[in-house]
Formats: C-alpha cells, structure tokens, sequence
C-alpha cells in the first residue's frame, strides 16, 4: 500500500464512528495514507449513544458464526485498546469484569442453568449465583432477587471514550480526518477511483463505506452495492450514582444497566424501527426507568443525568456486512446493529486485510456480496 501514487491518499473511510475510525487506524499502521470524511464531528451517531458493552455470550444470538465472530472480536479488544491509548493517551476504560443475568422467578432461573450448561458444554466459562451470591456480587439489586448467571469473560468499554481515543490515536498515527457536507464515491465501470467533496476530488486505491444507518445513502455507490441497511432506533437514559455503585453489566428484565467509572450509569434500550427519528420520548424513559426501578428500587433515588436517542445500522439478515463488494476497492463496513462496538476490533482489521487485497476466510458469511447480484433484485439469505 505504500507504493500508491494517488493524490489524497490509497484508503478514504466514509464515516468517523467507532468502525470506521478503527478501520483507518489500522490501515494506517500497515503504512497506508488514509482520509475519513464524516458529515459531523467523530463518533456522534451510533457510536455516541451506545452502551458499549461486550457481550456475545449474553445477546443468545440464534446465529453461530455471528456469535463466533462477535467471540473473535472479544479476545481482540484488549491489544485494540492498548493501541489506542498508545497513541492518543486517552483511556476507554475497558473492563472485562462479566455480565450478570439476573433472575427474580423460577422459570428465569431454570433458564439460566440451562444456558450455563450449554455454555460449559461448549468449554465457554461461566456459573450460576443463589440469591446470597447474587446480592453479594451487586448488592443494590432488589429484594425479588432468586439468582443469577454470570459470564464472567465478558465486559463493557466507555464508547464515547473509545470514540475520542481512536480519534486521537488516527491524528497521531497521520490519518487525515475531515468534516464535510457532502461526499460522492466515484467509479469507473470497473473499479472505486475516489471521492469528491467540499474539498475537491481524493484519489484512491480503496474507499470504505463505513456511514452506518445512512450507508445506504451514500452518494455515487452504484445501485447494486448500495448496502440493504436500515436504521433501527435506541433510547437511552444515564443515572448519577456514585462510583462503584453498580461494579459490572447487569441484565435485568427488559433492560440493562451498565456502570462508568465516573459513576454514571446507562440504562437501556429500546429497539425502534422509526426511520432517522433521534427523538427522545416521554414513553421510552419512563418504559426504561420501570423496568429499572421495579426490579432495582434502589436506583429510583438517583437523578436523571442524561437522555439520548441513536440510530443502529441493520442488515436484513442481522449480519453486519464487512469486505469487498463487486466493484473493484469499493468495501462495506456496516450493518453491525446492536454489536458495532463489540465487532469493531475484528471489522478494522478484516476491512484492512480487504484494502491490502486480501480475502480473509471469516469474511465469508458477511461477505457485501451475498446481497448483489447482476439484475436488480438482491439475494437475501436467512441468518443461522
């Protein structure tokens, strides 16, 4: 990649969240001369309003190679940080402390050993908690409490710290990060050969479409590489406890509450198919504190820091799409939906492999192309 002549640069990434700027972080590691565009300030869609928690074992997806994937990303957070941090000194305080289910009925709790023997079955860690473990663990929890189920390997990373690490460490690292309002990829009929914008025509070997929910927007992609994603809406809200008071990622009936060092905790989330719709609403808060307070009633003392709405990019088959498409240097980084911040270790660097012309094997189920074809009409297939 060092060898391009292209002016402007051989990799643009079109968007600056949590994915793309990982993507641009490591192409640049591998030498590469890398440009972001993004509409508006780094990391301020999804990857703002996320909760950042890490957590494949816990989101029972009914799909394994999403989940091994999601696994795979896991055990590649920690270096993924520590490169961050290197660069740009900001800390995204990862913690790999566990997810804790928590039960309040029997029928949960016989629920939990089962998932916790098919867990172990798979040589995957983790155990069951009786009601003394449980409140021992999270004492805040309510008195309902019956048990719970841990997965102790799993964790949480402040997002909007992650977000501005990244940021940092792509400066330091050369990448190129400008804001602009309008961006056009422009091909040829046989490959990528940049993109246009405010700041005139950027050359390049490799663009990434990395917009998110609004990938299937992106200006000059040709039809039949327009990513088939739509933006799925999540409600938020942020409570102020002091530090410590919540220690891990806690799951509770229809909703989860996960801790920030300077003791906030996020409470969330709803999942809305409402289009762009980013309003915050009446209905969703209350929705999302009742189900916080009934089980947890201690958390109804604390005030209310924060509320925010989101948009997640998803694919019809719940699969991000992540890799080449069809037009030669056009790749896909998208349609990571609820995991975008889990997967975005593994994303940045499969999407590298992909710049520097490789076809790394675990791209295969969430190759862009499985939904391209030559005519108009995309081959959609059914996850699992």
């Amino acid at each position: 990649m060092n060898g391009s002549n292209a002016a402007g640069g051989d990799v643009v990434v079109a968007g600056a969240g949590v994915i793309g700027l990982g993507i641009a972080l490591e192409c640049a590691r591998r030498g590469a001369v890398v440009r972001v565009y993004d509409r508006a300030e780094p990391g301020r869609a999804a990857s703002w309003a996320a909760a950042g928690m890490l957590a494949p074992y816990s989101e029972s997806m009914d799909d394994p190679e999403l989940e091994a994937l999601c696994a795979a990303s896991l055990e590649e957070y920690p270096p993924f940080v520590e490169r961050a941090i290197a660069l740009s000194g900001v800390d995204p305080q990862l913690h790999l402390n566990g997810t804790l289910h928590v039960a309040f009925d029997d029928e949960t709790l016989i629920g939990f050993e089962v998932r916790h023997r098919a867990l172990r079955a798979r040589e995957i860690e983790s155990r069951t908690l009786d009601r003394t473990q449980t409140l021992a663990a999270e004492p805040w929890l309510g008195a309902g409490v019956r048990g719970a189920f841990l997965v102790p390997r799993e964790g949480h990373v402040d997002n909007r710290r992650l977000t501005r690490s990244l940021w940092g460490a792509c400066v330091a690292a050369g990448v190129s990060i400008a804001r602009v309002d309008a961006l056009r990829v422009e091909c040829d009929s046989r490959r990528v050969l940049g993109v246009r914008s405010s700041e005139g025509f950027s050359a390049a070997r490799a663009v990434v479409n990395a917009c998110g929910a609004w990938a299937a927007e992106l200006d000059g992609v040709p039809r039949a590489q327009r990513p088939p994603v739509e933006p799925v809406k999540g409600q938020m809200l942020a409570l102020e406890a002091p530090v410590g008071f919540v220690r891990r990622a806690t799951r509770l009936p229809g909703v989860y509450v996960v801790p920030r060092d300077d003791g906030r905790l996020l409470v969330g989330a709803t999942v809305e198919r409402t289009g762009f719709d980013t309003r915050v609403t009446a209905e969703a808060v209350h929705g999302l504190l009742d189900a916080a307070v009934t089980r947890a009633p201690a958390l109804g003392a604390f005030s209310i820091g924060e509320t925010w709405a989101g948009v997640r990019p998803a694919s019809p088959d719940g699969r991000p799409l992540i890799g080449a498409t069809r037009v030669n240097g056009l790749l896909a980084a998208t349609g990571h939906f609820r995991n975008g911040i889990l997967l975005a270790p593994i994303t940045a660097r499969l999407v590298a492999d992909c710049a520097e012309g490789r076809a790394p094997a675990e791209i295969g189920p969430f190759s862009p192309a499985r939904f391209e074809t030559d005519g108009a009409t995309a081959t959609r297939r059914t996850a699992g």
